[in-house]
């Protein structure tokens, strides 16, 4: 029995292949139509633009978007790097067949 012992949330337990445990892939959000990486949100947001989402300045900590006809608002960090895959499968649902979140 080879393997790392790993201690968390108070439990403890063997890690055969500590590797394949500890590597984290990175999401990215991908533009389906043009197959573009979303890189910034001045990308994101002429994407959005373009699909009937305008900006929702109620809320100065979030980057926020509304779309007239429905009741959806995606809610962002202000910053970039703050991103997380919850707020990519946020947009994802909201606007299918439009974007998807890939492993990079």
């Amino acid at each position: 029995m080879s393997g790392v012992w790993v201690f968390q949330n108070g439990v403890i337990r063997l890690v055969e292949n500590p590797e394949s445990q500890t590597s984290t892939r990175r999401k990215v959000l991908v533009h389906v139509p043009t197959n573009e990486v979303i890189t910034s949100y001045g990308v994101l947001e002429r994407k959005l633009a373009s699909l009937g989402w305008e900006r929702y300045y109620d809320d100065p900590d979030l980057l926020q978007f509304h779309k007239r006809s429905t009741v959806h608002l995606i809610s962002l960090p202000k910053d970039f790097n703050k991103l997380k895959s919850m707020h990519m499968y946020d947009i994802v649902v909201k606007n299918r067949n439009c974007f998807e979140v890939r492993d990079m």
